[in-house]
């Protein structure tokens, strides 16, 4: 009997259906079970009725209700009472919170205008309400600093957009049906299952699973193959790959010269790219990178996942650009089960947004944007550094000079994220955070390493307490949540807490008096467009989801119609010329390989002896979310390092040994695990830890840089330079390893 069934006939029993918010593909379609007498959820599951999620949540989400109803959850407002940084905190009413906030922020704004407020936020909740909905209308009734979400996935969307004009491609479905799946940077099974059962369904039918990857991951161990490549040289291989593809004649020239633009280009460009010269750079055989190239040229339908992992490098976004060329070369696009997928949210990119988000509240007014990247830049108060901190996404950019800079960041809003422990840079980042005169509320569940320098922190709901619309990045169906509970203790939810700051500061439009429901309502009653024909509220209520009104099977660009300027693929693409960029794919190599990096000399290391750093999400963790659940984190064990056994054994690391991790920026201490589940000359090491559960309150931000990507000024995190060695205090590994979890665990006892 499924749990669904189970409790339908309970009578004391009420089953809410919601949405997962976290930063996610799959946006899984939950159920609830909540007892009608005390209020309390008891349960909770996948909805075995949606299409994607099938009856089950991933092991992080499973435990959502421990998350929710957690000792540490915040349930009233807290004031400062002792140093930043110090956690120290003392209870005070909503009233009294609200009245100090907003007494702060009148002072800042009268004395350096509203752009000396930041606001700063990412995925914390995806839901368009509960997100940005009304924490939009309210900074754009302020005036207050705007900030570029480029975190996460900004230059790989740049690449992909330029070469298909939209962030389209396969849906998750499709899959089943290929006959080869090339899952290029993304571990699927920690970070996309429901993906995983078509790819399942495909391999019944005898397709073949191949994954390029740094590490050999869970994902990796599951497929037919696993292709180690060095970070950050994916465009290499992809652009050998056409080599071959070209030369060899297995292109698709009818599709390419109906639907595609630029193929002369490209294949002028991709004759220097034999396979020889990509192995130098990537690491994979030029025998292995000829066979690969002809079993997808030659096997259709042939599909390709790529994920955020590919373009967290300098060349990100040139790299994703070249890698999305490939389906219209082979005409994969042709099948169902073929192309390729970064994310779907293009397909709701028709979604009018325009009175939800209140842009016309800004008035006349031209808000800095600042990078969320270089958050240390910004809450510097040197002007040089605060310029550096604009967002410049395209080469064509101007940088400001420090005098057009604008004023100090004196008051920061931070909700939905933890920056003190995702943020590049972190040491520069917590000496921001530390500045006395900066004014700082943290909306959160808990008190995260953040919300320790907070002058205030308030209580904000959970998913289970509040109303939010999903779109989701990886399928094709519009989701609703249902608040199931009432918000535990005082909590508020992130929309209620801008009504009242709103309505404390004075801003009049009737926007900021719109309940949830009604403003959900009228999203979804004003769209026209005809891909949300047939999406109603009363639908939405119903079932909790509707897919996009698009056919299924769905072929996007069987026939061409890419969203672009000139309607088809684009191998040359003149609006990438016009920011800037080369127009052709070519190869941007990462800045860890770079001859003429000085970082060595900055450390006083030996260069030969450094190493790539990696730093993906840990299996149980959703990037800082879940970190503090003991189930979760008890799986997870202790911040460590992979590293291959030829560089631990030429550094004198045995496995468990406590190992410092340092570059120019600062160093960790991680525990190492020597594995050869890690190509040669590089390491993983799983994020993101809180600070307060890491061994030397740091975590593996601390020695990544705010360098931007080629596109979108997006992050760097897999391509950092390390140097790792032994701690000295090492003595047997066994009993070192001991008491690092101890500490970890006497840690969460204490928070």
């Amino acid at each position: 009997m499924s749990k669904l069934t189970f409790y339908e006939n309970e009578p004391n029993t009420l089953v809410v259906t919601g949405a997962c918010p976290h930063d996610c593909p799959d946006t899984c379609s939950w159920q609830v079970a909540v007892n009608r007498t005390t209020g309390q959820a008891v349960d909770i599951w996948g909805n075995p009725n949606h299409p994607v999620t099938q009856g089950t949540l991933c092991g992080k989400v499973d435990r959502y209700l421990e998350r929710t109803y957690h000792r540490d959850r915040l349930t009233t407002p807290l004031k400062r009472i002792g140093p930043k940084g110090s956690g120290q905190f003392a209870p005070v009413s909503w009233d009294a919170a609200l009245q100090e906030i907003t007494a702060n922020l009148q002072r800042v704004m009268a004395a350096y205008g509203a752009e000396a407020v930041l606001p700063y936020s990412y995925s914390g909740t995806l839901g368009l309400l509960q997100g940005e909905g009304m924490a939009t209308r309210f900074f754009n009734a302020m005036g207050a600093s705007r900030l570029a979400r480029t975190i996460c996935s900004e230059a790989g969307f740049e690449g992909y957009l330029y070469t298909i004009g939209a962030t389209e491609g396969m849906e998750p479905e499709a899959y089943a049906h290929a006959k080869l799946i090339l899952i290029w940077g993304s571990n699927t099974l920690t970070s996309n299952l429901h993906l995983w059962p078509f790819i399942q369904a495909a391999r019944k039918q005898g397709a073949r699973v191949i994954v390029i990857d740094p590490a050999n991951t869970r994902t990796a161990q599951a497929a037919d193959e696993w292709i180690a490549i060095r970070p950050g040289t994916d465009g290499a291989l992809a652009l050998a790959l056409m080599h071959v593809i070209i030369g060899e004649n297995l292109h698709d020239a009818d599709y390419v010269e109906q639907y595609t633009v630029g193929f002369a280009a490209l294949a002028e460009r991709v004759k220097e790219w034999t396979p020889e010269r990509a192995a130098e750079i990537t690491g994979v055989s030029a025998e292995r990178i000829r066979q690969l190239a002809r079993d997808y040229a030659t096997t259709q339908p042939a599909a390709i996942r790529i994920n955020y992992g590919m373009q967290r490098h300098y060349g990100g976004g040139m790299a994703v650009r070249t890698v999305t060329c490939l389906p219209a070369l082979v005409g994969a696009w042709r099948h169902y089960g073929g192309g390729i997928q970064l994310s779907t949210t293009g397909f709701f990119r028709r979604l009018n947004g325009t009175k939800l988000y209140r842009f016309d509240l800004i008035g006349d007014r031209k808000p800095r944007t600042i990078n969320m990247n270089r958050l240390g830049d910004a809450l510097s108060l040197d002007r040089t550094r605060i310029a550096r901190a604009h967002h410049r996404p395209r080469p064509i950019d101007a940088r400001p000079t420090p005098e057009q800079a604008g004023p100090p960041v004196k008051a920061l809003i931070i909700y939905n994220c933890n920056p003190a422990a995702v943020t590049p840079d972190q040491s520069e980042v917590i000496k921001g955070l530390q500045r006395e005169d900066l004014f700082t509320v943290v909306m959160d569940h808990f008190q995260t390493d953040t919300a320790d320098y907070a002058d205030f922190i308030l209580p904000a709901t959970t998913q289970l307490e509040h109303w939010d619309l999903h779109r989701p990045y990886g399928h094709l169906h519009l989701m609703l949540n249902r608040p199931a509970i009432a918000p535990v203790g005082q909590s508020l939810s992130n929309t209620e807490i801008f009504r009242r700051l709103a309505a404390a500061l004075g801003y009049t439009d009737p926007c900021f008096q719109e309940s949830d429901e009604e403003i959900l309502r009228a999203l979804i009653e004003r769209q026209q467009h005809p891909t949300y024909a047939g999406i109603t509220w009363d639908r939405l209520l119903q079932d909790g989801y509707a897919r996009l009104n698009v056919p299924q099977p769905y072929l996007p660009f069987a026939e061409g119609n890419f969203p672009t300027p000139s309607g088809k693929c684009e191998f040359y693409s003149e609006r990438m010329a016009r920011d800037g960029y080369d127009p052709v794919p070519t190869y941007t190599a990462p800045r860890w390989s770079d001859e003429t990096d000085d970082s060595a000399l900055e450390v006083d290391a030996p260069r030969d002896q450094s190493l790539v750093c990696i730093s993906p999400p840990a299996h149980s963790f959703l990037n800082s979310s879940f970190v503090n659940v003991d189930r979760l984190q008890k799986r997870e064990k202790m911040p460590f390092l992979k590293l291959h056994p030829n560089d631990a054994q030429a550094r004198q690391i045995a496995n468990g040994d406590q190992v410092r991790v340092w570059n120019e920026l600062g160093s960790v201490t991680l525990t190492a695990e020597v594995t050869e589940d890690i190509i040669p000359g590089t390491i993983l090491a799983p994020g993101v830890w809180w600070t307060k559960f890491s061994p030397d309150h740091r975590n593996i931000n601390q020695i990544v840089s705010s360098a931007e990507t080629d596109m979108g000024a997006g992050a760097t995190f897999y391509d950092t330079r390390v140097w790792v060695e032994a701690k000295a205090e090492n003595g047997r590994h066994d009993a070192e390893a001991n008491v690092h979890r101890h500490a970890i665990e006497q840690a969460m006892a204490a928070h």
